[in-house]
């Protein structure tokens, strides 16, 4: 059984945890109180620490769960201030015509060497502030699919949503991020 060593957590760990919590939740004084809420919450269960996991490991699955807990507690509001309660069931035909783009939604042709290493550290930085601009449900349910890799009704239970609105809310961020790096990314590469 791996002995656990608190007083060196923040050294070892603070780094590391507050950027796994930032690219959560897109805000670094949050992501540091969630930190901080984590080593405090480790410190109260380690007498129920079993060893299974790293240390390290052990950390990040608690403060995991401290970002669920957050999304599931703040509820998310909309542009006017209402709590959003995530049930609206929104159409999936909005979005796409027999399973496809509709017309004039496709994505543009991006024509880029991501095998080369400065568009490749270029491309990332932009995709990273691009998906930090991400906002609301779209934003965590992006997050928590594509970072995390939760499953996707993990993600509705989190959430409060429909999986009809989950994908609705996954295929609006999709567009939001291929927008943004169109702006951002590959219209700068064409017009170089």
């Amino acid at each position: 059984m791996s002995e656990l060593k608190p007083e060196t957590w923040p050294e070892l760990y603070g780094d590391y945890l507050t950027t796994f919590a930032y690219m959560r939740v897109s805000d670094r004084d949050l992501a540091q109180d969630l930190v901080q809420d984590t080593f405090f919450s480790a410190l109260r269960a380690k007498d129920n620490f079993q060893g299974k996991a790293s240390e390290k490991t052990w950390l990040i699955s608690i403060l995991k769960n401290k970002i669920i807990d957050y999304y599931r507690k703040t509820g998310l509001k909309d542009a006017e201030g209402n709590r959003m309660s995530g049930k609206k069931n929104v159409s999936l035909e909005n979005f796409f015509q027999e399973g496809q783009w509709k017309e004039g939604t496709r994505p543009l042709k991006w024509d880029s060497d991501l095998n080369h290493p400065v568009e490749t550290n270029e491309f990332f930085e932009i995709f990273n502030s691009c998906v930090n601009k991400l906002k609301g449900k779209g934003a965590i349910a992006f997050k928590m699919k594509y970072i995390d890799q939760e499953d996707s009704e993990v993600i509705c239970e989190t959430l409060n949503i429909t999986p009809s609105n989950y994908w609705v809310l996954i295929h609006r961020a999709k567009l939001q991020l291929r927008e943004c790096l169109n702006k951002n990314y590959f219209d700068e590469i064409a017009n170089a």
